[in-house]
């Protein structure tokens, strides 16, 4: 089974480069099978990560809360787990 986990953080208006930096120098205990990285308005970051591991793996590694003066707002966290596509 797959499980990817989501992490997104709004930065304090005008760190949003800063905050980006941050997130990509975080290294997790072990490696995911995927990682990337996204940018957008207003100064958020979106991290999202696949594992292959049960979708209430407690043992998957998140990334951590960025310092309180960088963001203007508690993370968001989401976890997805992957399924098949239909035929049409």
């Amino acid at each position: 089974m797959s499980v990817v986990l989501m992490w997104e953080a709004r930065a304090v208006p005008g760190r949003g480069e800063e905050l980006l930096a941050w997130a990509r120098a975080q290294g997790l205990p072990r490696e995911p099978l995927r990682r990337e990285t996204f940018r957008a308005p207003e100064d958020r970051v979106l991290v999202l990560t696949w594992w292959d591991a049960a979708y209430d793996d407690a043992g998957v590694p998140e990334l951590p809360e960025p310092a309180p003066e960088l963001v203007n707002r508690p993370v968001h966290r989401w976890r997805f787990e992957a399924v098949p596509e239909q035929s049409l």
